[in-house]
């Protein structure tokens, strides 16, 4: 009983109410933890609801910070895609101020309604034990490949007319992105694209009804590691893209920033594939490939020029493919 020695009466009471007939002897550390989180709060729908957003907020920056620390030391330049393009101190605040505002206007309502929502079909919350590892990996496998598609198909979408006009244009606005740009987009963008990630618990839950929230836990960090990863501009040889080839990874998304046109997917490369939508994409790496085998005596500096000739052809190509997007209906063909 010495997990509710620091609570209140009020809370075992809730307790009780809660974890009735639960051998708590038997819980594992985690567990522990989470008992003692809902019996503190002594409201599950609050416990829930911060917990989930606190959640959010700390793996997101957390996960910011190593990158933002690899930005400013130039010896990991050798491995940045875009070297010549590093965010000033400015451009990294004026970045957080815009996704601190999606954070509280779109993500915390979304996040708060989430769980009751997600409870409604079935989810568990505040329960233990937890579900085991078998049992979680297949669940957050769906969760991983429903976004992809969702965010394959929405991301297109977004390239085209008015919906990139005046919504998915301020998410382009770094041709060379940094991690903590992964959330930088217009609150419609934020709530688009995070309904992706969402909405895939919430299905599976409906049918298959037997989800726990900490698995969705395990799905959000994962998704964040992920996007922001995906943003931070640096393409080491131990990045998973090198271990896992269908995983898309830094250097995939970069080419979307830099070129506006291909890859549109968000974790694995087998859509882009299967559409055609990363024919640039690797004409581009051929590109590379092949200067670089052509110039093994060259300088490291003639190595370097080549490859900044290449990127800015991309680029240019990138800024006269955007002003078509922005000039196309959102019916019409969609720029691959």
């Amino acid at each position: 009983m010495s997990l509710f020695n620091a609570t209140s009466a009020a809370g075992i009471g809730q307790a009780e109410q809660l974890y009735q007939g639960t051998d708590f002897s038997s819980l594992n550390w985690f567990e522990q933890q989470w008992v003692a989180w809902y019996i503190w709060i002594g409201n599950p729908i609050i416990a829930t609801g911060l917990m989930s957003f606190l959640l959010h907020e700390i793996v997101y920056f957390g996960r910011c910070i190593p990158w933002i620390i690899i930005d400013a030391i130039p010896y990991f330049r050798k491995w940045k895609l875009q070297p010549d393009k590093v965010p000033t101190a400015q451009e990294q605040w004026e970045c957080t101020k815009q996704v601190l505002f999606s954070h509280f206007t779109i993500e915390l309502p979304a996040i708060w309604l989430f769980h009751p929502l997600a409870e409604a079909v079935g989810m568990s919350t505040w329960q233990v034990p937890f579900p085991s590892w078998k049992a979680m990996a297949p669940q957050v496998f769906f969760f991983f490949f429903f976004e992809d598609l969702f965010h394959f198909l929405a991301h297109r979408a977004l390239h085209t007319g008015i919906l990139y006009k005046h919504i998915h244009k301020l998410h382009h606005k770094y041709s060379a992105p940094f991690g903590l740009a992964a959330e930088y987009a217009h609150p419609a963008e934020v709530f688009i694209l995070g309904t992706g990630t969402l909405a895939g618990p919430i299905l599976y839950c409906a049918f298959a009804r037997d989800l726990h929230i900490v698995t969705v836990y395990i799905w959000i960090v994962l998704r964040l590691f992920q996007a922001i990863d995906a943003h931070s501009g640096y393409d080491f040889p131990w990045s998973l893209q090198h271990i896992v080839p269908f995983w898309s990874g830094a250097d995939h998304h970069d080419f979307h920033h830099m070129a506006f046109t291909n890859n549109y997917s968000t974790s694995f490369r087998w859509w882009d594939w299967a559409c055609g939508t990363d024919n640039k994409y690797r004409e581009y790496k051929k590109k590379v490939d092949a200067a670089k085998a052509s110039m093994r005596n060259a300088t490291k500096e003639q190595k370097e020029a080549i490859e900044r000739k290449l990127m800015d052809e991309v680029e240019k190509e990138g800024i006269m493919a955007e002003a078509q997007a922005e000039a196309r209906g959102v019916f019409k063909a969609k720029t691959q």
